[in-house]
């Protein structure tokens, strides 16, 4: 009787199978690796005594359910490290299941291992993403209490949650903990704060915040200005912010024409409306079907209806 593969050749079998599954594009993986295929290599692994690889392959796969059986059915015969509990975790967390991800986490909390910056990353962003600021917040002072100081993507999670909310002074609180931190804000962090600050009309603060990106080398983009722009309330507002835009090397794209092009056509500035469209032309940008609809519905509403026509007749 023939004695079976050694764990070396196991092993060896594993390293090219998983080299030809990682290599197979992603939306052509549900497609090409069959339930057969997904078996054999997950035999392969077990054969490997590699509990950790299954577990990701059942992650990739989108089994979460079958990888945490995986992971309590050989948690005593492999050691348990922060990789597998964040496996697990992030799997419930894609799924939508709050409830299952709030579960593993009090497994976390319970057993030796430590949380590390992706593990309270996964499930501050799902606290966030079903609303639940205050745990959010909670866990999130807890990470700098401990020393897993949040990264930017986390910071932005609890920003944009707190200014939905309506708690901007809370925001801008923990915006100024960054900067004492050395977390260094982006322009998402920037653009959440300047979009809310301009709803409740705080200008001074939103120009104050657009002069410290361009201080610190945080470009601003057109979603930057465009918020801005929304407030402005003379074609003056709107020519000093283009030339802001251009002098920061920021290109104006078709929805910041659009955008100022119904300015424009609300404030009927003839002259300026000609300006942008001629511009849209020249750079390209434009005219699209949203800048003839802006002018239809612009001109329609202030009666012009010989430039109506004209405008129709393009």
């Amino acid at each position: 009787m023939g004695r079976g593969p050694t764990p070396r050749c196991w092993t060896s079998e594993v390293r090219h199978m998983r080299k030809l599954f990682d290599e197979i594009p992603e939306e052509r993986r549900r497609v090409v690796v069959t339930n057969r295929m997904f078996a054999v290599l997950l035999n392969r692994y077990a054969g490997a005594h590699k509990v950790q690889e299954a577990i990701e392959v059942f992650y990739l796969r989108k089994h979460v359910e079958e990888a945490e059986a995986l992971f309590r059915e050989k948690k005593d015969e492999f050691l348990q490290v922060t990789k597998s509990w964040n496996i697990i975790i992030n799997g419930w967390c894609v799924k939508g299941s709050l409830r299952d991800a709030q579960r593993i986490w009090n497994d976390i909390i319970a057993s030796k291992v430590e949380r590390d910056l992706f593990t309270c990353g996964i499930f501050i962003n799902a606290l966030t993403k079903d609303g639940r600021i205050s745990s959010a917040v909670k866990l999130f002072n807890k990470m700098w209490e401990k020393g897993i100081n949040p990264d930017v993507a986390i910071c932005n999670c609890i920003i944009d949650l707190l200014c939905f909310k309506k708690r901007i002074p809370e925001a801008l609180k923990i915006f100024g903990d960054m900067n004492d931190r050395f977390c260094q804000a982006d322009v998402a962090t920037y653009n959440t704060l300047i979009k809310h600050l301009c709803k409740i009309n705080r200008m001074e603060k939103v120009y104050e915040l657009l002069d410290e990106m361009e201080a610190k080398g945080c470009s601003p983009n057109n979603r930057t200005y465009s918020y801005i722009l929304k407030m402005a309330e003379k074609a003056k507002d709107v020519i000093a912010l283009v030339q802001r835009m251009e002098q920061t090397g920021c290109k104006l794209d078709s929805d910041t024409y659009n955008l100022i092009l119904n300015l424009y056509i609300g404030w009927k500035c003839d002259k300026e409306v000609q300006q942008v469209w001629d511009e849209m032309e020249r750079s390209g940008s434009g005219p699209d079907q949203r800048s003839y609809t802006i002018m239809v519905h612009g001109l329609h509403s202030q009666k012009e209806f010989d430039e109506l026509c004209d405008i129709t007749q393009q």
